[in-house]
Protein backbone atom coordinates (compact mmCIF):
# COMPACT_ATOMS: atom_id res chain seq x y z
CA UNK A 1 0.00 0.00 0.00
CA UNK A 2 1.19 3.51 -0.72
CA UNK A 3 0.99 5.27 2.64
CA UNK A 4 0.90 8.68 0.98
CA UNK A 5 -2.26 7.65 -0.91
CA UNK A 6 -3.90 6.58 2.34
CA UNK A 7 -3.07 9.85 4.08
CA UNK A 8 -4.49 11.83 1.15
CA UNK A 9 -7.76 9.94 1.53
CA UNK A 10 -7.84 10.54 5.27
CA UNK A 11 -7.07 14.23 5.30
CA UNK A 12 -7.75 15.56 1.81
CA UNK A 13 -9.75 13.07 -0.22
CA UNK A 14 -7.57 10.53 -2.05
CA UNK A 15 -6.76 12.74 -5.01
CA UNK A 16 -3.48 12.68 -6.88
CA UNK A 17 -1.55 15.85 -6.15
CA UNK A 18 -3.28 16.33 -2.78
CA UNK A 19 -1.69 17.57 0.41
CA UNK A 20 1.42 15.88 1.78
CA UNK A 21 0.99 12.75 3.88
CA UNK A 22 0.66 13.18 7.62
CA UNK A 23 2.49 10.88 10.01
CA UNK A 24 0.25 8.67 12.12
CA UNK A 25 1.02 7.92 15.71
CA UNK A 26 0.54 4.54 17.34
CA UNK A 27 -2.55 3.99 19.46
CA UNK A 28 -3.46 1.44 22.12
CA UNK A 29 -5.72 -1.28 20.69
CA UNK A 30 -6.66 -2.86 24.03
CA UNK A 31 -10.45 -3.29 24.00
CA UNK A 32 -11.67 -1.31 26.99
CA UNK A 33 -14.87 0.65 27.27
CA UNK A 34 -15.45 3.97 28.98
CA UNK A 35 -18.97 5.28 28.60
CA UNK A 36 -21.72 7.23 30.20
CA UNK A 37 -24.92 5.14 29.93
CA UNK A 38 -27.27 6.09 27.12
CA UNK A 39 -30.56 4.59 25.99
CA UNK A 40 -29.75 1.43 24.06
CA UNK A 41 -31.64 0.91 20.78
CA UNK A 42 -34.25 -1.80 20.85
CA UNK A 43 -34.19 -4.71 18.46
CA UNK A 44 -36.42 -4.11 15.48
CA UNK A 45 -37.49 -5.87 12.33
CA UNK A 46 -39.26 -3.75 9.71
CA UNK A 47 -41.68 -1.48 11.54
CA UNK A 48 -43.62 1.23 9.78
CA UNK A 49 -42.34 4.80 9.90
CA UNK A 50 -45.19 5.68 12.26
CA UNK A 51 -44.27 2.84 14.63
CA UNK A 52 -40.62 3.92 14.57
CA UNK A 53 -41.44 7.52 15.49
CA UNK A 54 -39.17 8.35 18.45
CA UNK A 55 -40.61 9.36 21.80
CA UNK A 56 -37.36 10.44 23.48
CA UNK A 57 -33.62 10.88 22.93
CA UNK A 58 -32.24 8.72 20.15
CA UNK A 59 -28.70 7.24 20.02
CA UNK A 60 -26.03 8.75 17.79
CA UNK A 61 -22.62 7.15 17.19
CA UNK A 62 -19.65 9.17 15.94
CA UNK A 63 -16.59 7.97 14.00
CA UNK A 64 -13.16 9.62 14.13
CA UNK A 65 -9.44 9.11 13.62
CA UNK A 66 -7.90 8.32 16.99
CA UNK A 67 -4.36 8.58 15.62
CA UNK A 68 -4.85 12.01 14.02
CA UNK A 69 -3.85 15.21 15.80
CA UNK A 70 -6.88 16.43 17.70
CA UNK A 71 -8.72 13.18 17.01
CA UNK A 72 -11.07 11.30 19.28
CA UNK A 73 -10.44 8.54 21.82
CA UNK A 74 -12.74 6.02 20.20
CA UNK A 75 -16.35 5.83 19.03
CA UNK A 76 -18.22 8.91 20.25
CA UNK A 77 -21.55 8.44 22.04
CA UNK A 78 -24.36 10.97 21.88
CA UNK A 79 -28.11 11.32 21.72
CA UNK A 80 -30.25 13.54 19.54
CA UNK A 81 -33.77 14.93 19.70
CA UNK A 82 -35.73 14.07 16.56
CA UNK A 83 -37.94 17.14 16.90
CA UNK A 84 -35.22 19.75 17.39
CA UNK A 85 -32.10 18.05 16.04
CA UNK A 86 -30.19 18.95 19.18
CA UNK A 87 -27.24 16.62 19.95
CA UNK A 88 -26.01 15.84 23.47
CA UNK A 89 -22.71 14.06 24.05
CA UNK A 90 -22.77 11.16 26.51
CA UNK A 91 -19.40 9.37 26.41
CA UNK A 92 -16.92 7.33 24.39
CA UNK A 93 -16.36 3.68 23.54
CA UNK A 94 -12.59 3.30 23.78
CA UNK A 95 -10.40 0.46 22.56
CA UNK A 96 -11.28 0.89 18.87
CA UNK A 97 -8.49 2.39 16.74
CA UNK A 98 -9.34 4.86 13.96
CA UNK A 99 -13.07 3.97 13.71
CA UNK A 100 -13.66 6.10 10.63
CA UNK A 101 -16.85 4.39 9.41
CA UNK A 102 -19.69 2.76 11.33
CA UNK A 103 -22.62 0.47 10.54
CA UNK A 104 -25.28 -1.25 12.60
CA UNK A 105 -26.64 -4.81 12.37
CA UNK A 106 -30.23 -5.06 11.03
CA UNK A 107 -31.42 -6.14 14.50
CA UNK A 108 -29.74 -3.01 15.94
CA UNK A 109 -28.00 -4.95 18.71
CA UNK A 110 -24.44 -4.68 17.39
CA UNK A 111 -22.38 -1.80 16.03
CA UNK A 112 -19.49 -2.39 13.61
CA UNK A 113 -16.51 -0.12 12.93
CA UNK A 114 -13.59 -0.20 10.55
CA UNK A 115 -10.12 0.19 12.10
CA UNK A 116 -8.61 2.28 9.32
CA UNK A 117 -4.94 1.43 9.68
CA UNK A 118 -2.14 -0.19 7.68
CA UNK A 119 -3.09 -3.51 9.31
CA UNK A 120 -6.82 -3.11 8.75
CA UNK A 121 -9.50 -4.64 10.95
CA UNK A 122 -13.21 -4.55 11.71
CA UNK A 123 -14.56 -4.40 15.27
CA UNK A 124 -17.92 -5.40 16.78
CA UNK A 125 -19.50 -3.58 19.75
CA UNK A 126 -22.54 -4.88 21.66
CA UNK A 127 -24.92 -1.94 22.05
CA UNK A 128 -26.80 -3.06 25.17
CA UNK A 129 -23.74 -2.49 27.37
CA UNK A 130 -21.23 -0.96 24.87
CA UNK A 131 -18.93 -3.98 25.24
CA UNK A 132 -16.26 -4.42 22.56
CA UNK A 133 -16.70 -7.98 21.27
CA UNK A 134 -13.38 -8.13 19.46
CA UNK A 135 -11.74 -7.35 16.12
CA UNK A 136 -10.89 -9.34 13.00
CA UNK A 137 -8.33 -8.60 10.31
CA UNK A 138 -9.68 -7.46 6.96
CA UNK A 139 -6.62 -8.83 5.20
CA UNK A 140 -5.88 -5.42 3.72
CA UNK A 141 -4.87 -1.85 4.44
CA UNK A 142 -6.94 1.13 5.51
CA UNK A 143 -10.51 -0.23 5.43
CA UNK A 144 -12.76 2.80 4.96
CA UNK A 145 -16.29 1.39 4.55
CA UNK A 146 -18.36 -1.52 5.79
CA UNK A 147 -21.95 -2.73 5.62
CA UNK A 148 -23.97 -5.64 6.96
CA UNK A 149 -25.62 -7.92 4.42
CA UNK A 150 -29.43 -7.65 4.83
CA UNK A 151 -29.68 -11.22 6.11
CA UNK A 152 -27.49 -10.23 9.05
CA UNK A 153 -25.05 -13.15 8.70
CA UNK A 154 -22.19 -11.42 6.86
CA UNK A 155 -20.17 -8.24 7.27
CA UNK A 156 -18.67 -6.70 4.13
CA UNK A 157 -15.74 -4.26 4.23
CA UNK A 158 -13.70 -2.30 1.68
CA UNK A 159 -9.92 -1.97 2.05
CA UNK A 160 -9.05 1.39 0.50
CA UNK A 161 -5.28 1.13 0.78
CA UNK A 162 -4.89 -2.27 -0.85
CA UNK A 163 -7.96 -2.29 -3.11
CA UNK A 164 -9.81 -5.34 -1.82
CA UNK A 165 -13.14 -6.45 -0.32
CA UNK A 166 -13.42 -8.72 2.73
CA UNK A 167 -16.25 -10.90 4.09
CA UNK A 168 -16.65 -11.88 7.76
CA UNK A 169 -19.31 -14.11 9.33
CA UNK A 170 -21.54 -12.60 12.01
CA UNK A 171 -22.31 -14.89 14.94
CA UNK A 172 -25.52 -15.10 16.95
CA UNK A 173 -24.05 -12.72 19.54
CA UNK A 174 -23.07 -10.21 16.86
CA UNK A 175 -19.38 -11.03 17.22
CA UNK A 176 -17.32 -11.58 14.07
CA UNK A 177 -15.68 -14.79 12.94
CA UNK A 178 -12.55 -15.25 10.86
CA UNK A 179 -12.64 -13.84 7.36
CA UNK A 180 -14.24 -16.14 4.77
CA UNK A 181 -13.18 -14.28 1.64
CA UNK A 182 -10.88 -11.54 0.37
CA UNK A 183 -11.34 -10.33 -3.21
CA UNK A 184 -8.52 -8.21 -4.63
CA UNK A 185 -9.26 -5.76 -7.43
CA UNK A 186 -6.41 -6.76 -9.75
CA UNK A 187 -8.11 -5.48 -12.91
CA UNK A 188 -8.76 -3.16 -14.62
CA UNK A 189 -5.55 -1.11 -14.24
CA UNK A 190 -5.52 2.12 -12.20
CA UNK A 191 -7.12 5.20 -13.72
CA UNK A 192 -5.38 8.50 -14.57
CA UNK A 193 -3.41 9.90 -11.65
CA UNK A 194 -3.95 6.80 -9.49
CA UNK A 195 -1.17 4.53 -8.22
CA UNK A 196 -3.37 1.51 -7.57
CA UNK A 197 -6.86 0.17 -6.81
CA UNK A 198 -8.76 1.85 -3.95
CA UNK A 199 -11.94 0.08 -2.84
CA UNK A 200 -14.06 2.82 -1.31
CA UNK A 201 -17.46 1.26 -0.64
CA UNK A 202 -19.20 -2.12 -0.54
CA UNK A 203 -23.01 -2.40 -0.39
CA UNK A 204 -25.82 -4.84 -1.16
CA UNK A 205 -28.38 -4.05 -3.85
CA UNK A 206 -31.96 -3.36 -2.62
CA UNK A 207 -33.18 -6.68 -3.98
CA UNK A 208 -30.49 -8.47 -1.96
CA UNK A 209 -29.22 -10.35 -4.99
CA UNK A 210 -25.86 -8.68 -5.51
CA UNK A 211 -22.99 -7.04 -3.67
CA UNK A 212 -21.47 -3.96 -5.31
CA UNK A 213 -18.00 -2.57 -4.64
CA UNK A 214 -16.96 0.91 -5.78
CA UNK A 215 -13.27 1.31 -6.63
CA UNK A 216 -12.01 4.89 -6.88
CA UNK A 217 -8.54 3.91 -8.10
CA UNK A 218 -9.71 1.95 -11.14
CA UNK A 219 -12.91 3.90 -12.02
CA UNK A 220 -14.91 0.69 -11.60
CA UNK A 221 -18.06 -0.65 -9.95
CA UNK A 222 -17.71 -4.42 -9.37
CA UNK A 223 -20.79 -6.62 -9.00
CA UNK A 224 -20.64 -9.91 -7.06
CA UNK A 225 -22.92 -12.70 -6.00
CA UNK A 226 -22.55 -13.66 -2.33
CA UNK A 227 -22.71 -17.33 -1.44
CA UNK A 228 -24.72 -16.97 1.77
CA UNK A 229 -23.63 -20.40 3.03
CA UNK A 230 -19.90 -20.11 2.41
CA UNK A 231 -19.47 -16.35 2.68
CA UNK A 232 -17.62 -16.07 -0.63
CA UNK A 233 -17.96 -13.56 -3.48
CA UNK A 234 -18.07 -14.36 -7.20
CA UNK A 235 -17.74 -11.47 -9.65
CA UNK A 236 -20.48 -11.33 -12.28
CA UNK A 237 -20.01 -7.87 -13.85
CA UNK A 238 -17.90 -4.71 -14.00
CA UNK A 239 -19.01 -1.19 -14.89
CA UNK A 240 -16.58 1.54 -15.91
CA UNK A 241 -17.00 5.24 -15.30
CA UNK A 242 -15.28 7.67 -17.62
CA UNK A 243 -11.50 7.64 -17.07
CA UNK A 244 -10.39 9.68 -14.08
CA UNK A 245 -13.86 10.07 -12.57
CA UNK A 246 -12.77 8.51 -9.27
CA UNK A 247 -16.09 6.94 -8.12
CA UNK A 248 -16.44 7.03 -4.33
CA UNK A 249 -19.98 6.36 -3.16
CA UNK A 250 -23.09 4.79 -4.71
CA UNK A 251 -26.64 4.87 -3.40
CA UNK A 252 -29.79 3.29 -4.81
CA UNK A 253 -33.12 4.90 -5.56
CA UNK A 254 -35.88 3.21 -3.49
CA UNK A 255 -37.34 1.76 -6.68
CA UNK A 256 -34.20 -0.35 -7.12
CA UNK A 257 -33.75 0.23 -10.87
CA UNK A 258 -31.41 3.20 -10.62
CA UNK A 259 -28.47 4.28 -8.51
CA UNK A 260 -26.44 7.48 -8.17
CA UNK A 261 -22.66 7.52 -8.17
CA UNK A 262 -20.65 10.32 -6.57
CA UNK A 263 -17.36 10.81 -8.44
CA UNK A 264 -14.73 12.28 -6.16
CA UNK A 265 -12.00 13.15 -8.65
CA UNK A 266 -13.87 14.81 -11.53
CA UNK A 267 -16.49 16.51 -9.33
CA UNK A 268 -19.57 14.90 -10.88
CA UNK A 269 -22.53 12.63 -10.19
CA UNK A 270 -23.68 9.89 -12.58
CA UNK A 271 -27.10 8.26 -12.84
CA UNK A 272 -26.69 4.50 -13.23
CA UNK A 273 -29.18 1.83 -14.23
CA UNK A 274 -29.18 -1.50 -12.43
CA UNK A 275 -30.35 -4.81 -13.89
CA UNK A 276 -31.73 -6.99 -11.11
CA UNK A 277 -31.31 -10.26 -13.01
CA UNK A 278 -27.67 -9.90 -14.03
CA UNK A 279 -26.48 -7.38 -11.44
CA UNK A 280 -25.03 -5.28 -14.23
CA UNK A 281 -24.66 -1.56 -13.60
CA UNK A 282 -24.67 0.83 -16.55
CA UNK A 283 -23.09 4.22 -15.85
CA UNK A 284 -24.88 7.14 -17.48
CA UNK A 285 -23.76 10.66 -18.27
CA UNK A 286 -21.97 12.77 -15.68
CA UNK A 287 -23.89 15.63 -14.06
CA UNK A 288 -22.75 18.83 -12.39
CA UNK A 289 -22.54 19.16 -8.61
CA UNK A 290 -23.38 22.87 -8.88
CA UNK A 291 -20.18 23.82 -7.07
CA UNK A 292 -18.35 25.59 -9.90
CA UNK A 293 -15.25 24.66 -11.84
CA UNK A 294 -12.96 23.82 -8.92
CA UNK A 295 -12.59 20.33 -7.47
CA UNK A 296 -15.08 19.91 -4.66
CA UNK A 297 -14.24 16.39 -3.51
CA UNK A 298 -17.80 14.97 -3.65
CA UNK A 299 -18.16 12.48 -0.79
CA UNK A 300 -21.48 10.80 -0.11
CA UNK A 301 -24.86 10.92 -1.82
CA UNK A 302 -28.23 10.06 -0.24
CA UNK A 303 -31.80 9.68 -1.54
CA UNK A 304 -34.91 10.41 0.51
CA UNK A 305 -37.12 7.44 1.38
CA UNK A 306 -39.89 8.75 -0.89
CA UNK A 307 -37.42 8.80 -3.79
CA UNK A 308 -38.06 12.45 -4.65
CA UNK A 309 -34.81 14.17 -3.65
CA UNK A 310 -31.09 13.44 -3.45
CA UNK A 311 -28.36 15.20 -1.46
CA UNK A 312 -24.63 15.23 -2.13
CA UNK A 313 -21.90 16.27 0.32
CA UNK A 314 -19.19 18.48 -1.24
CA UNK A 315 -16.06 18.71 0.90
CA UNK A 316 -14.12 21.38 -0.98
CA UNK A 317 -17.18 23.58 -1.45
CA UNK A 318 -18.44 22.85 2.10
CA UNK A 319 -21.97 22.43 0.84
CA UNK A 320 -24.81 20.02 0.20
CA UNK A 321 -26.12 19.82 -3.35
CA UNK A 322 -29.87 19.25 -3.64
CA UNK A 323 -31.29 17.36 -6.62
CA UNK A 324 -34.85 16.61 -7.65
CA UNK A 325 -35.30 12.99 -8.72
CA UNK A 326 -37.34 12.64 -11.89
CA UNK A 327 -38.69 9.91 -14.20
CA UNK A 328 -39.02 7.34 -11.41
CA UNK A 329 -35.32 7.65 -10.62
CA UNK A 330 -33.91 7.85 -14.14
CA UNK A 331 -32.95 11.53 -13.95
CA UNK A 332 -31.51 14.02 -11.47
CA UNK A 333 -32.27 17.74 -11.75
CA UNK A 334 -29.87 20.12 -10.00
CA UNK A 335 -31.79 22.47 -7.71
CA UNK A 336 -29.26 24.32 -5.54
CA UNK A 337 -26.44 24.04 -3.03
CA UNK A 338 -26.77 24.71 0.70
CA UNK A 339 -23.85 25.71 2.98
CA UNK A 340 -23.12 22.81 5.31
CA UNK A 341 -22.03 25.02 8.20
CA UNK A 342 -18.75 23.16 8.69
CA UNK A 343 -15.46 22.33 7.00
CA UNK A 344 -15.01 19.21 4.82
CA UNK A 345 -18.31 17.27 5.14
CA UNK A 346 -16.94 13.74 4.90
CA UNK A 347 -20.16 11.78 5.44
CA UNK A 348 -23.91 12.42 5.64
CA UNK A 349 -26.76 10.31 7.02
CA UNK A 350 -30.52 10.50 7.51
CA UNK A 351 -32.21 9.77 10.80
CA UNK A 352 -34.34 6.57 10.55
CA UNK A 353 -37.51 8.60 9.98
CA UNK A 354 -35.78 10.76 7.38
CA UNK A 355 -36.68 14.04 9.06
CA UNK A 356 -33.08 14.95 9.89
CA UNK A 357 -29.84 14.94 7.92
CA UNK A 358 -26.50 14.74 9.79
CA UNK A 359 -23.22 15.95 8.27
CA UNK A 360 -19.88 14.93 9.80
CA UNK A 361 -17.37 17.71 9.09
CA UNK A 362 -13.83 16.37 9.33
CA UNK A 363 -11.71 19.54 9.36
CA UNK A 364 -13.94 21.65 11.62
CA UNK A 365 -14.52 18.71 14.01
CA UNK A 366 -18.25 19.31 14.05
CA UNK A 367 -21.55 17.62 13.20
CA UNK A 368 -24.26 19.79 11.67
CA UNK A 369 -27.91 18.79 11.56
CA UNK A 370 -30.62 19.81 9.11
CA UNK A 371 -34.39 19.41 9.10
CA UNK A 372 -35.51 17.81 5.83
CA UNK A 373 -38.79 18.97 4.29
CA UNK A 374 -40.40 15.87 2.79
CA UNK A 375 -42.58 17.86 0.38
CA UNK A 376 -39.95 20.02 -1.33
CA UNK A 377 -36.61 18.64 -0.14
CA UNK A 378 -35.56 21.91 1.46
CA UNK A 379 -32.94 21.82 4.22
CA UNK A 380 -33.10 23.98 7.32
CA UNK A 381 -30.33 24.16 9.91
CA UNK A 382 -31.25 22.67 13.28
CA UNK A 383 -29.39 24.98 15.64
CA UNK A 384 -25.68 25.12 16.39
CA UNK A 385 -23.15 22.52 15.28
CA UNK A 386 -22.10 19.81 17.74
CA UNK A 387 -18.36 19.57 18.48
CA UNK A 388 -16.89 16.13 17.75
CA UNK A 389 -13.13 15.50 17.31
CA UNK A 390 -12.17 14.95 13.66
CA UNK A 391 -15.74 14.02 12.82
CA UNK A 392 -15.72 11.62 9.86
CA UNK A 393 -18.91 9.62 10.46
CA UNK A 394 -22.27 10.20 12.17
CA UNK A 395 -24.64 7.26 12.56
CA UNK A 396 -28.08 8.15 13.97
CA UNK A 397 -30.35 5.29 15.11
Amino acid sequence: MDSGGWSRRRFVGALAGGAAAAALSACDNTPTTTTTPTPAPEASTSPSREARRPSGPRPLYLGTYTSAEGGGKGIGLATYDEATGRITGTGTITGVGDPSYLAVHPDRRTLYAVDERDDGAVTAVRLSDRKVLGSRSTGGAAPCHLSVHPGGRWLLSANYGSGSVAVHPVGASGALGERTDLVRHSSPPPGPGQEGPHAHQVVTSPDGGHVLAVNLGTDTVHTYRLDEKAGTLTEVAQAQTRPGAGPRHLTFHPGGRYAYLANEVDNTVAVCSYDKASGRVTVGESLSTGTGSGTSYPAQILVTANGRYAFLANRGHNSLTRYAVEADGARLKLLDTVPVGGDFPRQIAFSPEGRLLFAANQKSSTVTVFHVDETNGELRRAGESFPSPVAVCALPL
